[in-house]
Protein backbone atom coordinates (compact mmCIF):
# COMPACT_ATOMS: atom_id res chain seq x y z
CA UNK A 1 0.00 0.00 0.00
CA UNK A 2 3.10 1.94 0.50
CA UNK A 3 3.04 2.74 -3.56
CA UNK A 4 -0.52 3.50 -3.46
CA UNK A 5 0.38 6.19 -0.91
CA UNK A 6 3.91 7.28 -2.53
CA UNK A 7 1.55 8.34 -5.72
CA UNK A 8 -0.62 10.36 -3.76
CA UNK A 9 1.74 12.37 -1.86
CA UNK A 10 3.24 13.28 -5.40
CA UNK A 11 0.08 14.17 -7.19
CA UNK A 12 -1.35 15.92 -4.23
CA UNK A 13 2.12 18.40 -4.01
CA UNK A 14 2.67 18.53 -7.56
CA UNK A 15 -1.69 19.94 -7.30
CA UNK A 16 -1.04 22.20 -4.70
CA UNK A 17 2.47 23.81 -6.33
CA UNK A 18 0.29 24.00 -10.05
CA UNK A 19 -3.00 25.21 -8.22
CA UNK A 20 -0.82 28.27 -6.34
CA UNK A 21 1.14 29.22 -9.07
CA UNK A 22 -1.88 28.84 -11.66
CA UNK A 23 -4.67 30.81 -9.39
CA UNK A 24 -1.81 32.54 -7.08
CA UNK A 25 -4.29 36.03 -7.24
CA UNK A 26 -7.75 34.72 -7.23
CA UNK A 27 -10.15 35.75 -4.18
CA UNK A 28 -11.20 32.75 -2.70
CA UNK A 29 -14.68 33.23 -0.91
CA UNK A 30 -16.70 30.56 0.83
CA UNK A 31 -20.77 30.23 0.63
CA UNK A 32 -21.10 31.48 4.26
CA UNK A 33 -17.12 33.86 4.39
CA UNK A 34 -16.00 34.31 8.21
CA UNK A 35 -13.45 36.61 9.47
CA UNK A 36 -9.75 35.16 9.36
CA UNK A 37 -9.37 34.12 13.42
CA UNK A 38 -12.81 32.22 12.93
CA UNK A 39 -11.77 30.72 9.74
CA UNK A 40 -8.56 29.37 11.36
CA UNK A 41 -9.93 28.11 14.62
CA UNK A 42 -12.60 26.23 12.75
CA UNK A 43 -10.25 24.53 10.55
CA UNK A 44 -7.68 23.55 13.65
CA UNK A 45 -10.25 22.17 15.42
CA UNK A 46 -12.47 20.71 12.45
CA UNK A 47 -9.27 19.72 11.21
CA UNK A 48 -7.84 18.05 13.83
CA UNK A 49 -8.62 15.46 16.57
CA UNK A 50 -7.82 13.87 19.69
CA UNK A 51 -4.34 12.38 18.15
CA UNK A 52 -3.37 15.57 19.15
CA UNK A 53 -3.60 15.45 22.82
CA UNK A 54 -2.77 11.65 23.51
CA UNK A 55 -0.57 10.92 21.00
CA UNK A 56 2.82 12.72 21.75
CA UNK A 57 3.78 11.52 25.15
CA UNK A 58 3.60 8.00 24.18
CA UNK A 59 5.32 8.17 20.83
CA UNK A 60 8.60 10.54 21.46
CA UNK A 61 10.32 7.37 22.91
CA UNK A 62 9.47 5.54 20.06
CA UNK A 63 10.98 8.29 17.43
CA UNK A 64 13.94 8.26 19.37
CA UNK A 65 14.54 4.55 19.10
CA UNK A 66 13.92 4.19 15.57
CA UNK A 67 16.80 4.22 13.49
CA UNK A 68 14.51 5.69 10.02
CA UNK A 69 14.13 8.75 12.08
CA UNK A 70 17.93 9.75 13.43
CA UNK A 71 18.05 12.31 10.97
CA UNK A 72 16.47 14.56 13.31
CA UNK A 73 15.20 14.72 17.32
CA UNK A 74 12.05 13.44 18.42
CA UNK A 75 10.36 16.70 18.82
CA UNK A 76 11.28 17.57 15.13
CA UNK A 77 9.81 14.11 13.69
CA UNK A 78 6.13 14.46 15.68
CA UNK A 79 6.06 18.10 14.52
CA UNK A 80 6.62 16.51 10.66
CA UNK A 81 3.57 14.29 11.26
CA UNK A 82 1.35 17.21 12.47
CA UNK A 83 2.57 20.13 11.22
CA UNK A 84 3.68 22.64 8.55
CA UNK A 85 3.67 20.88 5.11
CA UNK A 86 1.05 17.85 5.68
CA UNK A 87 -1.26 21.20 5.92
CA UNK A 88 -1.05 21.66 2.26
CA UNK A 89 -3.77 18.50 2.06
CA UNK A 90 -6.15 20.78 3.49
CA UNK A 91 -5.10 23.45 1.57
CA UNK A 92 -5.86 21.65 -1.67
CA UNK A 93 -8.81 20.55 -1.19
CA UNK A 94 -10.27 23.89 0.53
CA UNK A 95 -8.94 26.02 -2.43
CA UNK A 96 -10.67 23.01 -5.01
CA UNK A 97 -14.15 23.22 -3.21
CA UNK A 98 -14.41 26.97 -3.23
CA UNK A 99 -12.99 27.56 -6.40
CA UNK A 100 -13.06 24.19 -8.66
CA UNK A 101 -15.88 22.43 -7.68
CA UNK A 102 -19.09 24.57 -7.94
CA UNK A 103 -17.75 24.62 -11.93
CA UNK A 104 -17.29 20.84 -12.30
CA UNK A 105 -19.46 19.28 -10.29
CA UNK A 106 -17.28 16.39 -9.35
CA UNK A 107 -18.51 15.30 -5.98
CA UNK A 108 -22.33 15.82 -7.30
CA UNK A 109 -21.68 12.53 -9.21
CA UNK A 110 -24.37 10.28 -7.64
CA UNK A 111 -21.39 7.60 -6.95
CA UNK A 112 -18.69 9.83 -6.17
CA UNK A 113 -20.84 11.42 -3.32
CA UNK A 114 -21.86 8.18 -2.19
CA UNK A 115 -17.72 6.97 -2.20
CA UNK A 116 -17.37 10.52 -0.32
CA UNK A 117 -19.75 10.45 2.18
CA UNK A 118 -18.71 6.04 3.32
CA UNK A 119 -15.56 7.86 3.67
CA UNK A 120 -16.61 10.81 5.92
CA UNK A 121 -18.83 8.59 7.94
CA UNK A 122 -16.09 5.72 8.76
CA UNK A 123 -13.04 8.60 9.30
CA UNK A 124 -15.79 10.13 11.64
CA UNK A 125 -16.00 6.29 13.41
CA UNK A 126 -12.31 5.98 13.63
CA UNK A 127 -11.90 9.29 15.68
CA UNK A 128 -14.19 8.24 17.32
CA UNK A 129 -12.36 5.18 18.14
CA UNK A 130 -9.35 6.47 18.83
CA UNK A 131 -10.68 8.37 21.74
CA UNK A 132 -11.90 5.10 23.07
CA UNK A 133 -8.98 3.18 22.39
CA UNK A 134 -6.78 6.38 24.95
CA UNK A 135 -8.80 6.40 27.31
CA UNK A 136 -7.66 4.27 29.52
CA UNK A 137 -4.43 5.34 29.94
CA UNK A 138 -5.55 8.49 30.56
CA UNK A 139 -7.91 8.06 32.86
CA UNK A 140 -6.26 5.28 35.30
CA UNK A 141 -8.64 5.87 38.09
CA UNK A 142 -11.39 4.12 36.13
CA UNK A 143 -10.10 0.29 35.27
CA UNK A 144 -6.61 -0.78 34.71
CA UNK A 145 -5.58 1.38 33.14
CA UNK A 146 -5.26 -0.52 29.66
CA UNK A 147 -9.25 -1.93 29.18
CA UNK A 148 -11.89 -0.35 27.87
CA UNK A 149 -14.52 -0.42 30.03
CA UNK A 150 -17.95 -0.24 30.28
CA UNK A 151 -17.43 3.55 31.73
CA UNK A 152 -15.24 4.59 28.47
CA UNK A 153 -18.09 3.21 25.74
CA UNK A 154 -20.45 5.51 27.88
CA UNK A 155 -18.14 8.24 27.67
CA UNK A 156 -17.86 7.87 24.18
CA UNK A 157 -21.57 7.45 23.20
CA UNK A 158 -22.30 10.65 25.27
CA UNK A 159 -19.74 12.41 23.24
CA UNK A 160 -21.34 11.42 20.15
CA UNK A 161 -23.98 12.47 21.25
CA UNK A 162 -23.43 15.71 21.84
CA UNK A 163 -21.61 15.85 18.51
CA UNK A 164 -24.73 15.32 16.80
CA UNK A 165 -26.85 17.32 18.18
CA UNK A 166 -24.39 20.71 18.00
CA UNK A 167 -24.13 19.44 14.25
CA UNK A 168 -28.24 20.65 14.18
CA UNK A 169 -27.21 23.86 14.08
CA UNK A 170 -24.68 26.13 12.48
CA UNK A 171 -24.03 28.19 15.17
CA UNK A 172 -22.60 25.93 17.45
CA UNK A 173 -19.28 25.42 14.69
CA UNK A 174 -18.36 28.73 15.70
CA UNK A 175 -18.63 28.25 19.47
CA UNK A 176 -17.46 25.11 19.60
CA UNK A 177 -14.54 26.21 17.63
CA UNK A 178 -13.55 29.36 19.14
CA UNK A 179 -14.10 27.84 22.49
CA UNK A 180 -11.85 25.12 21.79
CA UNK A 181 -8.93 27.22 20.93
CA UNK A 182 -9.01 29.11 24.03
CA UNK A 183 -9.32 26.15 26.03
CA UNK A 184 -6.54 24.18 23.77
CA UNK A 185 -4.52 27.65 24.54
CA UNK A 186 -5.30 27.12 28.47
CA UNK A 187 -4.29 23.49 28.48
CA UNK A 188 -0.87 24.55 27.00
CA UNK A 189 0.03 27.42 29.25
CA UNK A 190 -1.21 25.54 32.15
CA UNK A 191 0.64 22.67 31.85
CA UNK A 192 3.92 25.00 31.15
CA UNK A 193 3.44 26.91 34.26
CA UNK A 194 3.02 23.35 35.97
CA UNK A 195 6.46 22.37 34.31
CA UNK A 196 8.24 25.48 35.35
CA UNK A 197 10.01 24.93 32.07
CA UNK A 198 9.68 29.13 31.54
CA UNK A 199 10.60 30.79 28.42
CA UNK A 200 14.01 29.32 28.14
CA UNK A 201 12.72 26.08 27.97
CA UNK A 202 10.13 26.55 25.49
CA UNK A 203 12.40 28.62 23.73
CA UNK A 204 15.08 25.77 23.66
CA UNK A 205 12.58 23.20 22.38
CA UNK A 206 11.24 25.23 19.37
CA UNK A 207 14.87 25.55 18.32
CA UNK A 208 14.77 21.77 17.75
CA UNK A 209 11.83 22.27 14.99
CA UNK A 210 14.82 23.25 13.29
CA UNK A 211 15.72 19.55 12.30
CA UNK A 212 12.58 19.45 10.63
CA UNK A 213 12.93 22.10 8.49
CA UNK A 214 16.12 21.36 7.45
CA UNK A 215 14.91 17.98 6.35
CA UNK A 216 11.75 18.93 5.11
CA UNK A 217 12.20 16.81 1.82
CA UNK A 218 12.11 13.54 4.30
CA UNK A 219 8.56 14.33 5.13
CA UNK A 220 7.12 14.26 1.86
CA UNK A 221 7.39 10.09 0.90
CA UNK A 222 6.47 7.58 4.20
CA UNK A 223 9.76 7.00 6.50
CA UNK A 224 8.29 3.81 8.16
CA UNK A 225 5.01 2.44 8.12
CA UNK A 226 3.71 4.31 11.14
CA UNK A 227 4.60 7.36 9.09
CA UNK A 228 2.35 5.99 6.23
CA UNK A 229 0.07 4.92 8.85
CA UNK A 230 0.02 9.10 9.56
CA UNK A 231 -0.08 9.97 5.94
CA UNK A 232 -3.23 7.87 5.02
CA UNK A 233 -4.94 9.41 8.17
CA UNK A 234 -4.65 12.37 6.60
CA UNK A 235 -5.75 11.37 3.03
CA UNK A 236 -8.89 10.59 5.29
CA UNK A 237 -9.49 13.44 6.57
CA UNK A 238 -8.80 15.91 3.67
CA UNK A 239 -11.58 15.77 1.33
CA UNK A 240 -13.87 16.05 3.88
CA UNK A 241 -12.63 19.02 5.87
CA UNK A 242 -11.62 20.79 2.50
CA UNK A 243 -15.30 20.43 1.75
CA UNK A 244 -16.35 21.60 5.13
CA UNK A 245 -13.74 24.38 5.85
CA UNK A 246 -14.51 25.83 2.04
CA UNK A 247 -17.42 27.43 3.49
CA UNK A 248 -16.09 30.10 6.06
CA UNK A 249 -12.84 30.72 3.32
CA UNK A 250 -13.29 35.01 3.50
CA UNK A 251 -11.55 36.83 0.57
CA UNK A 252 -8.13 35.12 1.02
CA UNK A 253 -5.89 35.12 -1.98
CA UNK A 254 -4.86 31.78 -3.34
CA UNK A 255 -1.09 32.34 -2.53
CA UNK A 256 -2.53 33.99 1.12
CA UNK A 257 -4.53 30.89 1.87
CA UNK A 258 -2.22 28.91 1.62
CA UNK A 259 0.43 30.28 3.89
CA UNK A 260 -2.43 30.77 6.38
CA UNK A 261 -3.11 26.97 6.60
CA UNK A 262 0.62 25.68 6.35
CA UNK A 263 1.40 28.64 9.49
CA UNK A 264 -1.28 29.70 11.47
CA UNK A 265 -2.53 26.05 12.89
CA UNK A 266 1.72 25.20 13.09
CA UNK A 267 1.93 27.55 15.15
CA UNK A 268 -0.01 26.25 18.58
CA UNK A 269 1.33 23.21 16.96
CA UNK A 270 4.85 23.61 17.89
CA UNK A 271 4.36 25.08 21.17
CA UNK A 272 2.13 22.29 22.14
CA UNK A 273 4.65 19.86 21.51
CA UNK A 274 7.26 21.58 23.07
CA UNK A 275 5.52 21.45 26.05
CA UNK A 276 5.13 18.14 25.74
CA UNK A 277 8.48 17.44 24.92
CA UNK A 278 9.36 19.28 28.06
CA UNK A 279 7.13 16.92 29.81
CA UNK A 280 8.84 13.55 28.73
CA UNK A 281 12.78 14.51 28.56
CA UNK A 282 12.09 15.48 32.40
CA UNK A 283 10.15 12.58 33.27
CA UNK A 284 6.98 14.87 34.52
CA UNK A 285 3.78 12.57 35.31
CA UNK A 286 0.46 14.39 33.39
CA UNK A 287 -1.37 12.25 36.52
CA UNK A 288 -4.23 14.05 38.13
CA UNK A 289 -5.55 17.24 37.04
CA UNK A 290 -3.24 17.59 34.32
CA UNK A 291 -5.27 14.13 32.92
CA UNK A 292 -8.30 15.94 33.34
CA UNK A 293 -7.58 18.40 31.51
CA UNK A 294 -5.99 17.19 28.65
CA UNK A 295 -9.37 14.72 28.42
CA UNK A 296 -11.67 17.70 28.52
CA UNK A 297 -9.67 19.56 25.68
CA UNK A 298 -9.81 15.78 24.10
CA UNK A 299 -13.77 15.53 24.40
CA UNK A 300 -13.83 19.18 22.50
CA UNK A 301 -11.73 18.04 20.15
CA UNK A 302 -13.58 15.44 19.22
CA UNK A 303 -16.83 16.81 19.52
CA UNK A 304 -15.94 19.42 16.63
CA UNK A 305 -14.41 16.94 14.83
CA UNK A 306 -17.77 15.01 14.72
CA UNK A 307 -19.91 18.24 14.50
CA UNK A 308 -18.22 19.17 11.28
CA UNK A 309 -17.96 15.76 9.60
CA UNK A 310 -22.04 14.78 10.61
CA UNK A 311 -22.62 18.14 9.26
CA UNK A 312 -21.38 17.58 5.95
CA UNK A 313 -22.27 14.30 5.33
CA UNK A 314 -26.00 14.67 6.02
CA UNK A 315 -26.33 18.04 3.97
CA UNK A 316 -24.36 15.76 1.07
CA UNK A 317 -27.09 12.92 1.82
CA UNK A 318 -29.83 15.00 2.32
CA UNK A 319 -30.66 13.00 5.46
CA UNK A 320 -30.96 16.56 7.70
CA UNK A 321 -33.03 18.06 10.79
CA UNK A 322 -35.56 19.65 9.06
CA UNK A 323 -36.31 16.14 6.63
CA UNK A 324 -36.30 13.70 9.42
CA UNK A 325 -36.59 15.97 12.59
CA UNK A 326 -34.26 16.47 15.89
CA UNK A 327 -34.89 13.36 17.45
CA UNK A 328 -34.47 10.93 14.67
CA UNK A 329 -31.76 12.87 12.98
CA UNK A 330 -29.48 12.13 16.33
CA UNK A 331 -30.43 8.84 16.76
CA UNK A 332 -29.86 7.41 13.31
CA UNK A 333 -26.43 9.39 13.50
CA UNK A 334 -25.50 8.33 16.82
CA UNK A 335 -26.57 4.45 16.27
CA UNK A 336 -24.71 4.55 13.02
CA UNK A 337 -21.32 6.25 14.25
CA UNK A 338 -21.41 4.25 17.49
CA UNK A 339 -22.01 0.71 15.76
CA UNK A 340 -18.70 2.01 13.33
CA UNK A 341 -16.60 3.29 16.23
CA UNK A 342 -17.03 -0.53 17.85
CA UNK A 343 -15.22 -1.88 14.49
CA UNK A 344 -12.70 0.21 13.84
CA UNK A 345 -11.75 -0.50 17.70
CA UNK A 346 -11.53 -4.02 17.35
CA UNK A 347 -9.27 -3.49 13.91
CA UNK A 348 -12.18 -5.33 11.56
CA UNK A 349 -11.56 -1.54 9.88
CA UNK A 350 -8.30 -0.11 8.74
CA UNK A 351 -8.01 3.81 8.23
CA UNK A 352 -5.61 2.93 5.25
CA UNK A 353 -8.59 1.43 3.13
CA UNK A 354 -9.86 4.56 3.64
CA UNK A 355 -6.98 6.65 2.93
CA UNK A 356 -6.31 4.69 -0.08
CA UNK A 357 -10.00 4.99 -1.57
CA UNK A 358 -9.43 8.99 -0.95
CA UNK A 359 -6.21 8.54 -3.04
CA UNK A 360 -8.70 6.98 -5.96
CA UNK A 361 -11.00 10.12 -5.54
CA UNK A 362 -7.67 12.64 -6.17
CA UNK A 363 -6.74 10.51 -9.16
CA UNK A 364 -10.23 10.55 -10.64
CA UNK A 365 -11.46 13.88 -10.01
CA UNK A 366 -7.85 14.95 -12.14
CA UNK A 367 -9.15 12.89 -14.47
CA UNK A 368 -12.56 14.25 -14.86
CA UNK A 369 -11.42 17.44 -15.30
CA UNK A 370 -8.80 16.71 -17.64
CA UNK A 371 -11.65 14.93 -19.67
CA UNK A 372 -14.78 16.98 -19.66
CA UNK A 373 -13.69 20.30 -17.89
CA UNK A 374 -10.13 21.47 -19.01
CA UNK A 375 -10.85 24.62 -20.45
CA UNK A 376 -13.59 25.71 -17.99
CA UNK A 377 -11.16 25.00 -15.51
CA UNK A 378 -7.93 26.68 -17.22
CA UNK A 379 -10.22 30.34 -17.95
CA UNK A 380 -10.91 30.67 -14.11
CA UNK A 381 -10.08 33.45 -12.63
CA UNK A 382 -12.35 34.41 -10.09
CA UNK A 383 -14.44 32.76 -7.34
CA UNK A 384 -17.74 31.46 -8.56
CA UNK A 385 -19.59 34.63 -9.28
CA UNK A 386 -22.96 34.18 -6.79
CA UNK A 387 -20.14 34.58 -3.99
CA UNK A 388 -20.24 37.51 -1.95
CA UNK A 389 -17.72 38.58 1.03
CA UNK A 390 -20.58 39.35 3.38
CA UNK A 391 -19.59 38.08 6.78
CA UNK A 392 -22.96 37.98 8.15
CA UNK A 393 -24.59 35.23 6.34
CA UNK A 394 -23.13 32.67 8.45
CA UNK A 395 -25.78 33.92 11.24
CA UNK A 396 -28.32 33.25 9.08
CA UNK A 397 -27.91 29.66 8.21
CA UNK A 398 -29.08 27.06 10.21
Amino acid sequence: MNGILSFGLILTFGLVAFCTVKWRDVTCIGPTPVHLFTFIAILFTSGLDVGLIMFPLAEFGGYADEPAYAFANPLAIEFGFWGFLIWAFYFLTAFYFCVIEPRVGFFEIPLVKLINNIVIIGTCAFTASLFLIYLPGYVPEIGDGETVVPAFYLIVFLTILAAAYSSTDLKYVRVLSVGSTFLFIALILGMWASAGMGLDGVGQNLGLLGAYFGNLHEFVLPLTDYHAFYLFWWFAWSIMIGQFTSRFVGGLKTWQLLIALLVFPSIPLAIWFSVLYFYHENGISTAGLTNVAMIAVGITFVINSLDSLIRLYTDNLSITVERLGRPLYIAGNVGVLFALTLLFQSQWLQIQWVGSVVIGLYLACVLYIALRHRSTVMAIRTSPEDRALDFHKVESVH
